[in-house]
């Protein structure tokens, strides 16, 4: 199962492995109140397409393109990711407010498409 989650929400046992996919850490929140097991900036949307969104959901369709195009040249990595969820639950931690529009959504969906 994976899962998203804001990260300033607590940690609680039913999130399994948890992971930051923010080029950013988030503000004010300490790396041991996160609790996050990895940190993989490198997932996140790159910095020029992060700004360009700027959280609109108006260009929500075109970032999640983007962001699908981004990230085709880490498809390895992408299913390695798939797969530690198994047998567990992955959740994937995001720090936008906009609970519908941000890239823990969007990269969610890629990989339940690489499953």
């Amino acid at each position: 199962m994976i899962k998203i989650k804001r990260v300033y929400e607590p940690s609680r046992p039913p999130d399994g492995y948890r992971i930051l996919i923010d080029r950013l850490w988030p503000r004010g929140l300490s790396k041991a109140k996160a609790s996050i097991d990895e940190w993989r900036k490198d997932l996140a949307p790159s910095d020029r397409l992060r700004k360009w969104f700027n959280h609109e959901p108006k260009k929500w369709d075109e970032f999640r393109r983007r962001y699908h195009e981004e990230l085709r040249p880490k498809a390895e990595e992408l299913r390695e990711l798939a797969r530690k969820k198994r047998p567990g639950t992955i959740t994937i931690l995001y720090g936008a407010r906009d609970k519908e529009h941000n890239n823990a959504v969007a990269l969610k969906e890629l990989l339940e498409e690489l499953r």
